[in-house]
């Protein structure tokens, strides 16, 4: 009886894709969560644009990643510069590997301005899906995570907060934000201003890593905890969406009128309609009550 003819191996497609920029999600604290795709963009990629090379060779070092390929620094302040680069190698059929330090590149990371110009000179794109801290964030929370809005960075500043936050106010998603530790105490307490005290939210600290923290209450309970404590680490604010639509407060007046006749001081009038309606301000409706013609 003859031999039988060995199987035939099937042909393995080569990995990173040459011509195609690749963006590689990567670890946003425990290195074990680092995916083989990964791994293997890693150490085939011809170019691997980092967002901090010193973070990549840790990583690598980390993952027993030997990284062959030439490594260049891509971050916020040289994309514009180095984005053609990466649109040449790409053009000469070399595989280019965009990572950041943390997580999916694009969101709220370097990468967006690469994709969209890849895409412009019709370059394929390709994706190594993986590590998410929103993602992480809302799982965690508790909170509603059939719909939800991720709002990146919250803005800066009291006054852009709360003209941001008053936008939000009725919004019936849950919310999603990033935030550095240092600001962690004034945005829970404008948000506690903008969106109700008694709003129930979250605040993620150090996703994945040995100190990982999910603390759950209200807007309020977590805007005293982060004023009275040292808030350390990479920060995410989960914050319930809005369970009522937003009442426009030209509306509510009549309401802070009657009680007021009924005996109520006005401003009590005022905070108490105030506090039973989502997206206005017992300022606005005091303001606005002041001025009725039946006040």
């Amino acid at each position: 009886m003859a031999d039988a003819a060995p199987e035939e191996v099937p042909e393995v497609a080569p990995f990173p894709r040459p011509g195609v920029l690749t963006l590689a999600a990567t670890p946003i604290g425990n290195v074990l969560d680092a995916s083989v795709r990964l791994v293997r963009a890693l150490e085939g990629g011809d170019l691997i644009a980092a967002e901090d090379t010193r973070r990549l060779a840790r990583l690598a070092r980390d993952l027993g990643v030997t990284i062959a390929g030439r490594v260049i620094a891509y971050h916020e302040h040289n994309e514009a510069e180095r984005t053609p680069w990466l649109l040449e190698a790409l053009r000469e059929g070399r595989s280019v590997v965009l990572v950041t330090d943390a997580g999916m590149p694009v969101v709220s990371d370097p990468g967006y301005r690469a994709v969209r110009a890849a895409i412009g000179a019709e370059l394929p794109v390709d994706v190594v899906p993986g590590p998410s801290a929103v993602l992480t964030a809302l799982a965690a929370s508790g909170l509603a995570p059939d719909r939800f809005a991720f709002e990146g960075f919250a803005p800066r500043g009291p006054s852009r907060q709360a003209t941001a936050f008053a936008r939000l106010a009725s919004e019936e998603r849950t919310l999603v934000f990033f935030e550095s530790p240092r600001r962690t105490a004034a945005t829970l307490a404008a948000m506690a201003d903008a969106f109700g005290a008694a709003r129930p939210a979250a605040v993620a600290r150090e996703l994945t890593k040995t100190h990982q923290e999910v603390r759950r209450g209200t807007l309020g309970e977590l805007a005293a905890w982060a004023g009275a404590a040292e808030v350390l680490g990479e920060i995410v604010i989960v914050v319930g969406g809005s369970r009522t639509v937003a009442a426009r407060a030209e509306d509510l007046v009549a309401e802070v009128l009657e009680r007021a006749r009924a005996g109520e001081r006005t401003k009590d009038a005022a905070k108490a309609v105030a506090a039973a309606h989502e997206g206005v301000t017992a300022r606005e409706l005091y303001a606005l009550a002041l001025e009725a013609p039946s006040a």
